[in-house]
């Protein structure tokens, strides 16, 4: 097995996708010629063609709803927005149509569509580039949001998303792209949407997370080892979330510390919590602490390292549901 980057592993699950059925369709701004603005599809029109690997025009509405009419007539595309900010421009098209043509027809329609856009911050981008959006379309019946964290994950749910018959949104952690690599196969795997998976097991606390929080939870974990046993769940899924998965681990260390990058009023962490209340509040030892960005604007770039949680702010949540 080769050693391989979120972007390689990316790529890696496109071309086995596109290999392996021709309906599947990449499209998007620059995907083609370009290989897309980070290199996701590097290589693919050459292998497959300007039929099946699309330079569109700059725009995400049209994007996203020519991709919707391409998928209720049978196809398969994978639509790439250039950065998860822009996915808003498309949000009527994926709210009014995507997420509601099942509904609609009675299921004799269905959009098996993936909509793939980097998410998060860290990067030193402009403006709308750095957002973290998946609260939103959590919230959208309909439509499933998946936030991977490494390379192998990467590649084992984009192919079980490719092969969904409904929407998706996949949100690839765009600050950690090329920050880990690890041994991936080179076939053909899933991984099943809606299935967290165990980091780090532990006694003491659950850290909860997702996307490319889930490194720097680990690294918090790892840091204080010796005075607390963390356990780490990597949601890897956002909706459907495996909420099993958290009670689970909550029932047996009665502390629990939620860390993702967006926004904390009404950010996905407060669903986690609500849900850990429902099912697991005679458990609690402490009350439930939220590690998250700030509810502001992700600021231009001198301050961006202050709004999204660094390993400092993560101990000092597990650190304050530990001493009470």
């Amino acid at each position: 097995m080769a050693k391989i980057n979120i972007v390689e592993a990316v790529n890696s699950a496109l071309a086995q996708e596109m290999e392996k059925d021709n309906d599947v369709i990449v499209m998007g701004e620059d995907v083609g010629v370009n290989g897309g603005v980070f290199r996701a599809t590097d290589n693919l029109q050459k292998k497959f063609g300007p039929n099946r690997v699309i330079d569109t025009p700059l725009s995400e509405e049209g994007i996203v709803g020519t991709a919707i009419g391409m998928a209720a007539y049978g196809l398969k595309p994978v639509a790439e927005i250039q950065f998860s900010g822009f996915l808003f421009a498309a949000f009527d098209q994926l709210f009014s149509h995507a997420a509601r043509i099942r509904w609609r027809s009675s299921n004799r329609y269905h959009v098996p569509l993936v909509v793939r856009t980097p998410g998060g911050g860290g990067v030193r981008a402009f403006e709308l580039h750095c957002e973290c959006p998946e609260s939103y379309f959590a919230h959208m019946p309909g439509i499933k949001v998946v936030c991977p964290s490494t390379p192998y994950d990467t590649k084992g749910l984009l192919i079980s998303a490719i092969r969904d018959p409904d929407p998706v949104i996949f949100l690839e952690p765009m600050r950690i792209y090329r920050a880990i690599k690890e041994e991936v196969p080179e076939k053909e795997y899933t991984i099943p949407l809606g299935k967290a998976k165990i980091a780090r097991e532990g006694n003491d606390v659950t850290l909860v997370t997702y996307g490319a929080m889930a490194k720097y939870v680990l690294q918090a974990a790892e840091k204080i080892q010796d005075k607390v046993d963390a356990e780490v769940i990597d949601l890897r899924t956002i909706y459907p979330f495996d909420s099993e998965a958290i009670i689970n681990s909550v029932k047996k260390t009665g502390r629990a510390v939620i860390v993702h990058e967006a926004p904390k009023t009404s950010g996905f962490g407060a669903e986690i919590i609500a849900t850990i209340n429902e099912k697991a509040l005679l458990s609690l030892e402490a009350p439930i602490v939220r590690v998250t960005g700030y509810d502001t604007v992700l600021p231009m770039a001198k301050l961006e390292n202050y709004h999204i949680p660094s390993e400092e702010r993560i101990i000092k949540g597990i650190s304050k549901v530990m001493s009470f």
